[in-house]
């Protein structure tokens, strides 16, 4: 089944900010969030879509983290919620692009893709790597302290793809999904098995075992089998660097 989707890349800039952890971030936050449709062919590599910019190359960007999609369906939730929590208007505009996505389309969501799941997408072969992480960042990008906390309990984080094979990318193309060698890691559970529930040694165990999955995110799931201990999460949704 193929879907349409947008094209999206951005160059590293600063997220004014007036949230109380700014203070350590004195002149802005360094980003490269805002992202613009993509409207003529594009390469991508095996780093990502051509002049598409990272501002933290640790966190972001990268062989394993080449590219984001984003369902657009989920910017419909993140409305109503904005509504009912009386928050007026974000400081973002809920749309394509308005998380960072390189990718924005209708179709796929954490629950119906898996992690190692192959696409065609015009001459580029990409794979399914990992969930994303949210972090402090987007707290900042849209007004609202609690953002990233929310985004990583409710699961809509979108996810993060490799390239497999390099190639010219239209406008207009199509996300073909060719192969699924895990049916059973869907992007949502491997989230949920990290994020979102106790201890489960089975399921962390089979994130360890998925080679399709990054090497980062199989070290976390591996850390959590061998101390019993989850990792701290505070320093990447919240900002806190003390």
């Amino acid at each position: 089944m193929a879907h349409a989707l947008k094209l999206l890349i951005g160059q590293v800039g600063n997220i004014a900010t007036d949230l109380p952890e700014s203070h350590v971030l004195h002149n802005g936050i360094p980003s490269a969030i805002e992202k613009k449709i993509v409207t003529d062919p594009i390469f991508c590599s095996f780093n990502g879509l051509d002049n598409d910019e990272q501002a933290d190359p640790k966190h972001h960007g990268g062989a394993e983290r080449a590219l984001h999609y984003y369902p657009n369906e989920h910017y419909e939730f993140w409305s109503v919620f904005w509504q009912g929590m009386g928050l007026g208007e974000p400081k973002t505009q809920f749309g394509s692009g308005a998380f960072g996505e390189n990718l924005s389309g209708q179709g796929w969501q954490e629950e119906t893709v898996c992690i190692g799941d192959i696409f065609q997408l015009g001459k580029a072969t990409i794979q399914i790597s990992q969930p994303r992480s949210p972090c402090f960042k987007l707290n900042h990008h849209f007004g609202y302290a609690g953002l990233s906390v929310l985004m990583q309990a409710n699961g809509k984080t979108g996810w993060l793809l490799r390239v497999l094979e390099e190639g010219v990318i239209q406008p207009s193309d199509t996300l073909e999904l060719i192969e699924r060698p895990y049916p059973e890691l869907s992007v949502r559970t491997c989230a949920n098995t990290l994020f979102n529930k106790e201890f489960d040694h089975q399921a962390l165990s089979k994130m360890v075992d998925c080679e399709a999955l990054s090497v980062n995110w199989r070290q976390h799931a591996q850390n959590w089998l061998d101390s019993g201990v989850v990792n701290d999460w505070s320093r990447r949704l919240t900002g806190n660097f003390k």
